[in-house]
């Protein structure tokens, strides 16, 4: 792509720009802020949609007492179960344990305060959700 065809449509990315590859005037290669285009648009659109009907999903489910509040709070922050094993410094199958709702009653004070300060929420908020 040419340094002068670079599309700057704005759409999911709202503020944020990202860095492509271009070709300037002398063929040489730089780089080039763009803000996005059409396709990449569309693509994380359905991604974001996608996501938020997992999230409501999840919720249903704290909410319907099949899943606790783990489940919920990992996808509101964009998190898989590798990610938040990680941040708790945990196995996976720790973490997935915890995700039912008879575990995650009997979890320790400090285990709730451990998964709260990666949610970036406090305990009540962790155990409460409406």
């Amino acid at each position: 792509m040419k340094e002068t065809e670079v599309p700057q449509e704005s759409g999911a990315l709202r503020n944020i720009k990202e860095v492509c590859y271009v070709t300037d005037s002398q063929g040489n290669y730089t780089t080039q802020l763009s803000s996005g285009w059409e396709v990449k648009n569309i693509a994380l659109q359905a991604s974001l949609q996608h996501l938020q009907e997992q999230i409501d999903q999840a919720k249903a489910d704290v909410i319907a007492g099949r899943k606790s509040p783990i489940v919920y709070y990992m996808l509101l922050n964009r998190m898989d179960w590798t990610v938040l094993a990680s941040a708790m410094h945990r196995w996976q199958w720790i973490i997935k344990r915890h995700s039912k709702p008879s575990v995650f009653k009997k979890l320790s004070a400090k285990t709730l305060q451990q998964y709260a300060t990666i949610f970036g929420i406090s305990v009540e908020e962790l155990c409460n959700i409406n």
